[in-house]
C-alpha cells in the first residue's frame, strides 16, 4: 500500500511514460489496529526522469502505522504503446 500510494502521487505527473519503483524504504511507526487502513501519498521533489515521494499507513483513528519514501523514475515505455491507454483527445 506504502508503494502504490507513493507510486501514484509521482505519477499524477506524468502523462506520457510509465514510472517504475527504483527505490522504498518503509518505516513501522507503530503496531496496526483492528479497521480500515488509508494510504496516502504525496509528491515530494523531482520533474524530470527521477521522482521522489512520500507515502504513509493511516488507522481507523487517523494515526499513523507506517511512512514510506520511494524514488521513482520515467521508463522508456510509452504509455500509449500499452493497450487500454490513449491520450485524451
Amino acid at each position: 500500500m506504502l508503494d502504490d500510494a507513493g507510486f501514484y502521487a509521482a505519477n499524477s505527473l506524468v502523462s506520457d511514460r510509465f514510472l517504475l519503483t527504483t527505490a522504498f524504504n518503509l518505516l513501522f511507526t507503530s503496531p496496526l489496529k483492528a479497521g480500515p487502513i488509508t494510504a496516502e501519498g504525496r509528491w515530494i521533489s523531482g520533474h524530470r526522469r527521477v521522482f521522489v515521494a512520500e507515502s504513509r499507513l493511516l488507522d481507523a483513528d487517523g494515526e499513523e502505522a507506517a511512512r514510506g519514501t520511494g524514488t521513482f523514475m520515467k521508463s522508456k515505455i510509452p504509455l500509449s504503446s500499452l493497450d487500454g491507454y490513449e491520450f485524451p483527445a
